[in-house]
């Protein structure tokens, strides 16, 4: 029989060594994450709802320059009862219509998902395209601003 060193017969005896993390090691990192989350996601939600106001000032652009299109060709602005509904689709008396001006129905809803507003004659001129913003109520701040072709 072969006869075992030291050093061989007290790692054949000592406790086989877990691979893997401790309960500790997995919680410090957790803790860690939570942390660097915490501290993180707030700016991303800013720059979310910045980014949302960016995207209606340019969608009410666009839709005011769609409303003037239809104004060239029609010799009229939309109706109140047309409303944004007439740069998609042919009004009843469209004989000189030459759309849609807007090439997705879903261009007329803002980025909150509410339908942007048309009121002609406008209070702020000829015509208003506007939305109000996130909270859907006239006035507010930050995301819930109004936005307007003014």
């Amino acid at each position: 029989m072969k006869e075992m060193s030291e050093s061989q017969l007290h790692r054949a005896h000592s406790a086989p060594r877990a691979d893997g993390f401790t309960l500790l090691e997995l919680m410090v990192v957790l803790l860690i994450l939570v942390f660097l989350t915490s501290i993180a996601a707030p700016r991303v939600t800013h720059y979310l709802r910045r980014a949302k106001v960016d995207a209606a000032k340019v969608q009410v652009d666009a839709l005011a320059s769609a409303v003037d299109s239809f104004h060239l060709d029609m010799g009229r602005f939309p109706s109140n009862d047309e409303g944004l509904e007439a740069l998609v689709e042919r009004p009843a008396d469209g004989a000189k219509w030459d759309g849609p001006y807007v090439k997705k129905r879903d261009s007329l809803s803002d980025p909150w998902g509410h339908p942007y507003r048309y009121r002609f004659p406008g209070t702020h001129g000829e015509y208003d395209v506007f939305t109000w913003g996130s909270d859907n109520k006239e006035g507010g701040d930050d995301d819930a601003q109004d936005i307007g072709n003014w």
